[in-house]
């Protein structure tokens, strides 16, 4: 399987996960977690937010969920979040909507992972390319972004 730069930056930590490859054409989460064997629960997806002061902001949640905007201004401090537009994120980030992780963008940013992750040993979220996740422990994760756990999902599943 391809390298990506996601797993060159974990290998180079010493940071155990497991790559994992789907075909490209796959771009809805749901189907991301199908292809993998997972719950959806437990595939999560990065999306990069925009502060009321510019301040950008990262939020991992599982790809059946929804961010809680509300909920997600609240843990990083703001007063309110909104999604930036797609074309902003490659310039931003380095990553491409729909290979977008929280491992190795250009930048570091706040980062947040739903509180749910805890509840699994190990969760996915994209290795930096469309087709590829890592599969690592949550924990992991966190330390290596510098992300803080909280409640920032809706609780209602995507339709």
């Amino acid at each position: 399987m391809e390298k990506t730069n996601v797993m060159r930056l974990l290998d180079a930590k010493k940071i155990a996960y497991t790559g994992y490859s789907y075909p490209p054409e796959i771009t809805d989460g749901e189907e991301v977690a199908k292809q993998l064997g997972e719950d959806a629960h437990s595939v999560f997806k990065t999306l990069v937010t925009v502060s009321d002061k510019g301040e950008h902001a990262v939020f991992c949640v599982p790809v059946c969920l929804s961010l809680d905007l509300k909920q997600a201004a609240k843990a990083a401090g703001f007063k309110s979040v909104a999604m930036i537009r797609q074309k902003e994120l490659e310039p931003l980030t380095g990553y491409i909507h729909g290979g977008c992780s929280p491992i190795g963008m250009k930048k570091r940013f706040k980062t947040f992972i739903d509180e749910s992750a805890k509840n699994f040993e190990q969760i996915y979220v994209s290795a930096g390319k469309v087709g590829h996740q890592v599969r690592l422990s949550p924990e992991a994760l966190a330390a290596y972004v510098g992300a803080v756990f909280a409640p920032i999902a809706a609780h209602t599943e995507t339709i």
